[in-house]
Formats: structure tokens, C-alpha cells, sequence
């Protein structure tokens, strides 16, 4: 079992909680702004890990405090943070480009406010010993283990063909097993978050070899986005954006001095990561090439990065409205994040 496996499983019963009591608060028919208060909640995406470091050096450096904010970080469970965030069961929450543009098209009341990830940060891996898989062309015909998240697969088929192959493979959805799959030969390829499971699988003396999507003409993309509810922030605007500016010198914190953002988070979870080392060399990987813009800085999201990859969602027909038809009119893609909220 994965170190995330196990992390995932500790966090079972209390997600279980956290669900139950927001499917109650949403059932009520409320926004969420008479339960919460002057609280602003967060929602992860995921037991809490180095794509997050910059909440966490916020929380133990006192950036909340310091800006008079009580903060909230609520666990990961089966509703994606996008659901609570517009649902007003979360005022933020993470998500990835991805995610956050099938949302928005769709309707969802959000917007995303921060990229803490500049970058694409997963990558296609297959095991470093097979000696038939090395380019993503040799993927034709073989068995990716996935997922399930919604554009992973044409986006593979996409890298596949811009290397000379014909993008055909089966695809079986394994959730976090997927890993195991391909450690074990019964599955080829899966896609791996470089700065953890990557590290994780040299940590257990199984060599990968990874294909970067940008390596072969896919365009970039913000690897993990932070979205806030479009209502709350339009009624909350100084909150708003001192809660944005907070995470945000968290992450320039991390960036700086990765170390330092390491021991935040193991600080904040006693006990959740046997492998500290893992932690450090995971925030170590993404300080050095992942939290910052190419101008340094750190946050920021521009319209050129935006539209890349999710007019490749628009075009490869994978986006639908509010009524569940496939969009037909691109997007104003401006209206899909906001930097209003970032320090100047």
C-alpha cells in the first residue's frame, strides 16, 4: 500500500463525517454563509500533501491570525471541492485547471483566484525497465491505468499522437491502485504527480521513466488552482483578498525556503507521514520548478495559460452547459479565474 493509500485511509471515517454533515447543510437549501460566520472554510482535494504547503505555512506561521481570519480546512472526501465551493459549503477550495474549467462551463458559481502549480506537475510513467515503452507512441494499444477524472484520456491520446502514434489504448479506472497496476506488469502506464508518487516509487526501488506532455507539443496548464465561490467573494472582498494574499506569501514562503514549508505541513500532521523524507524532497521539487511564474512570481495566472489547454477541452468537445449539451460557443476564458485578489 501507497503512503497516500494509507493517508487516504486514516481520513476514511472523518470524511465520512464531513460529508454527511454537508449534504445536510446543502439538503437545507442554504448557502452556507449562516453556518460558516466569520469562518472561511477550505476544502482539499486530497489528504493533505506538498501541493498544499502554502495553506499550511499560513496556518503555523499565524498569516490567518495576522489578517484577523479564522480558517478552516476541511478534509477530503468523495465531493469534489468544486461541488462544496459552489454549493456555498466551502468559501475555497483546490481543484486543477481541469477540473475548474469542466465546473465553471457547466455552470458552477466559481472562480479561480490562485495556481500554486505554474505548471503541469504529472507526468505519463511507465516502468523504467520496459525496454518496448520509450516514447509515448510505444503507448498504442496498451492498458492505462486511470482515474476516471474527466479529460485524462483524450489528453493522453493527444500526446500520443503529436509523438506519431494513434492515440488507441484501453483504459481502466483504478482509482489509486492504479500506481500498484503498473509496479506490478498489469497495467502499462498511469499518470503519476511527479513531486510525490515519482519520489515515492524511487523510495521503493521501482525506477520509472516519465513523458511530459509539454515535451511533445501539449500545451501547458496550471497543475492545481484554488477556487473561490463567486457570491462570497463579490460580498466579501476585503476577506476575500486578504485570505488570497495569506496563501499566497505561504506559497512564496515555500518557494523560498522549501524546507521550511516541508516541516509546516509535517508540523500540522503529526504522525501522517512515516517517509518525512519524501515530504522534503517533494516540496524541494516543486519550489524549485513549479511554484513560481516565469517571472518569479508566485500565484499568478494569465489568460495565455488558461486558454492553451482548456481550448483544447472546447475543441475536443468535452465541455458541456449548464443544460448537459456539449458547448458549442468557446468560453470567455477571462471569466474563468481572476488575479484581482493577488498581492499587486
Amino acid at each position: 500500500m501507497t503512503t497516500t493509500s494509507r493517508l487516504r485511509r486514516r481520513l476514511t471515517v472523518l470524511a465520512a463525517l464531513t460529508a454527511a454533515l454537508l449534504l445536510t447543510a446543502s439538503c437545507a437549501g442554504g448557502t452556507g454563509d449562516d453556518d460558516s460566520g466569520d469562518t472561511i472554510r477550505f476544502a482539499l482535494d486530497w489528504t493533505p500533501n506538498t501541493n498544499h504547503t502554502g495553506l499550511y505555512v499560513a496556518q503555523q506561521e499565524g498569516l490567518f491570525a495576522d489578517a484577523g481570519l479564522d480558517v478552516e480546512f476541511l478534509p477530503y472526501n468523495n465531493t469534489t471541492p468544486d461541488t462544496l465551493v459552489d454549493a456555498g459549503n466551502a468559501e475555497f477550495g483546490i481543484s486543477t485547471q481541469a477540473q475548474a474549467t469542466f465546473s465553471r462551463a457547466a455552470g458552477s458559481r466559481t472562480v479561480s483566484v490562485l495556481a500554486p502549480l505554474q505548471h503541469w506537475a504529472t507526468g505519463i510513467a511507465v516502468k523504467a525497465d520496459r525496454a518496448d515503452l520509450t516514447r509515448p507512441r510505444d503507448l498504442d494499444g496498451r492498458t492505462y491505468a486511470g482515474f476516471g477524472d474527466p479529460g485524462d484520456e483524450e489528453t493522453l491520446a493527444q500526446v500520443i499522437r503529436n509523438d506519431g502514434g494513434r492515440g488507441d489504448f484501453t483504459s481502466v479506472t483504478l482509482g489509486t491502485s492504479a500506481y500498484e497496476a503498473v509496479y506490478s506488469g498489469t497495467a502499462d502506464f498511469t499518470v503519476s504527480y511527479l513531486a510525490w508518487e515519482g519520489i515515492e516509487a524511487e523510495h521503493r526501488g521501482l525506477p520509472m521513466r516519465y513523458f511530459r506532455y509539454t515535451d511533445y507539443g501539449f500545451p501547458d496548464a496550471y497543475a492545481i488552482v484554488i477556487d473561490g465561490n463567486e457570491d462570497w467573494l463579490a460580498e466579501h472582498p476585503d476577506q476575500a483578498r486578504a485570505f488570497v494574499q495569506a496563501v499566497q506569501r505561504g506559497y512564496e514562503i515555500a518557494a523560498q525556503d522549501p524546507d521550511r514549508g516541508a516541516r509546516a505541513l509535517i508540523d500540522a500532521e503529526p504522525g501522517a507521514f512515516p517517509d518525512e523524507d519524501l515530504v522534503y524532497e517533494s516540496q524541494r521539487m516543486l519550489s524549485a520548478g513549479y511554484l513560481r511564474d516565469e517571472n518569479g512570481r508566485v500565484g499568478t495566472l494569465t489568460l495565455e495559460r488558461w486558454t492553451g489547454y482548456s481550448r483544447f477541452l472546447f475543441e475536443k468537445g468535452l465541455l458541456s452547459g449548464p443544460d448537459g449539451k456539449p458547448l458549442t460557443t468557446e468560453p470567455d476564458w477571462s471569466t474563468y479565474f481572476t488575479d484581482d485578489y493577488l498581492t499587486p
